[in-house]
This record gives C-alpha cells, structure tokens and sequence, in this order.
C-alpha cells in the first residue's frame, strides 16, 4: 500500500533504537523525509549515517527531551530546515516504572510534558500542512492496572486523554491527533532484554501472559506508528490504537 508520505517531513522524538528507530525507517522507505532526536550524540549520528543509505532526506539532532528550550529550538531548526513539518511522532519515554517520587517527576517532564512542548513547539507549522498529524506513543500500561502502574502507566494514560483532546480542539483545523500503545516490545539494549537477563522470573511471567507466546518488535509497533501519520488514515483521529498480540483484555467501547 502506498501510505502517501513522499516529500512529507515527519519528525520523531526519540529515533536512535527501539520502536522510534523503527518509525523513521519506515517513514524513510514509504519515502518521507524525517528528524529524529535522541540524548546520546555518539548514537544520533551512528544511526543518522546508517539510515541515510535508505534514501530521503534524514537529520538527527541530540537533544534531552526533558529540556524544554532545547526540545522548541529542535523543533524550530527542523522546520527551517525541512521547510515545514507534516507529521509529529512523540516516542520517547523515561521508562521511571518503580514508584518514588523522582520518578514520578521524570515520568511528567520527559513522557508528558516532552509530548505537550513538542506538539506546541509544532503547531504553527502543523498548522500550514494539508496532511499534519500527531501520534503519541502511550503504553498498555496506560489502558490496564500492570506491573507498572505507578509513574509510568498513570502518566502513559494522562497522553492519551490528552491526545484525545486534541483531537476533537484541532478536527476543524484538519490536524489529526491518534495513540499508539504498544505492548511488549523485545529488541537489543531494550527494557525487556534487560529485564530477561536481570529479573528472568519477570519476563517470564510477561511472556507467559501473552496467548501469542511473544513479545512484540519495534516494526510491528511502527507500522502502526507511521500507518496513523499517514494521509491515508485521514478520516481517523482520536483513537487509541493497541498492538499487544491479543496482551490486554479490557473491551475498548
């Protein structure tokens, strides 16, 4: 299928591995070009050089999320440079799961209010796009009570409610606003690789919860990701889309 994405610009927070890695490559194939962001600049240009090879224009800047003027000049760099951005993908997470007041603070700066500052550090331009759209990436943490229903799971619903309601305040602008949330998401240097190896009881367990027998991988859940982006979902905003392989079992009604 073609998604429609040539010579559109998405820009991607959190591009250097996992899921965010995987949207900008699909991004990239389906021919649009991308800026992605991650805190580590020796693995922003590592993987800036790799995904080059795949053809449209790619640009990787090093920036902590967390630091709101950092996180706007980004944004505002891409667009002069890009010309104008299309699509905003707000992947990246601190993944603060044990309950402590740090990490209920870091959940909120780097999950939500990354997610808020990036959507208005983008909007103007968004606002001149005949395709903008906006994908947040929650979590089935933020769908169902899970190990992780401290800081991370409450703060991964508190983006859903909030793209939801972008949603409906920007339909008459014709910008679009949906969720992703995935499920377990296996990869190398991932949560849950670590989590194999350093609480194997853990991951067990996780595994076992799922009737498909696996975890997930990053592409699965970018191709929802980018499918979402695209002007062929033009019609769909306001939703919240799990990929989990069957994982939650609440009715979404």
């Amino acid at each position: 299928m073609d998604l429609k994405l040539a010579g559109l610009t998405a820009l991607v927070s959190g591009g250097t591995k996992g899921i965010g890695r995987a949207a900008v490559e699909i991004f990239l194939e389906e021919g649009a070009n991308v800026a992605f962001c991650a805190r580590n600049a020796e693995e922003v240009a590592a993987a800036a050089d790799e995904l080059s090879a795949i053809g449209p224009k790619v640009v990787g800047t090093a920036v902590d999320v967390g630091d709101k003027d950092a996180l706007e000049a980004w944004v505002a760099s891409t667009a002069s440079e890009f010309g104008g951005i299309d699509m905003v993908v707000a992947n990246v997470s601190a993944l603060a799961i044990p309950d402590s007041e740090e990490n209920w603070e870091t959940s909120f700066n780097v999950d939500l209010m990354h997610t808020v500052r990036t959507v208005n550090a983008a909007m103007p331009h968004l606002e001149a796009s005949d395709h903008a759209s906006i994908v947040t990436v929650s979590s089935v943490s933020g769908r169902e009570v899970d190990f992780a229903s401290g800081p991370y799971g409450t703060i991964k619903t508190a983006i859903i409610a909030y793209t939801q309601g972008l949603a409906y305040h920007l339909a008459e602008k014709g910008i679009r606003a949906n969720t992703v949330s995935p499920g377990n998401t296996y990869f190398d240097g991932g949560v849950w690789q670590q989590i194999e190896g350093g609480n194997p009881d853990l991951y067990s367990m996780a595994l076992g919860l799922n009737p498909t027998g696996r975890m997930g991988s990053p592409r699965e859940m970018a191709g929802g990701i980018v499918f979402l982006s695209s002007p062929v979902s033009s019609f769909t905003t306001g939703t919240n889309l799990v990929i989990d392989g069957a994982l939650t079992k609440g009715v979404q009604v």
